[in-house]
């Protein structure tokens, strides 16, 4: 079984977002995804996969304004 650096990535890419859901802390769970997410889009380059690319780049996005755009206009 030869398993090469762009599987890898993907599978860790795919543990870490699976991990996110076992989280009840949102904060948590988004932090976790979005490493997943990360990890999605270096091996969507690695494919190259463009689909895989933005999905995950929106993802981030998201995750992304509710961990911090959306806590500082709470804070604010």
């Amino acid at each position: 079984m030869d398993i090469n650096p762009t599987e890898i990535l993907g599978y860790l890419a795919s543990l870490f977002v699976l991990l996110s859901f076992f989280y009840k802390d949102i904060r948590k769970l988004r932090i976790i995804n979005s490493v997943g997410c990360a990890f999605f889009v270096a091996y969507g380059i690695m494919l190259p996969s463009i689909p895989v690319i933005i999905t995950n780049v929106a993802i981030l996005l998201v995750n992304g304004y509710y961990l911090f755009w959306k806590k500082s206009k709470k804070e604010g």
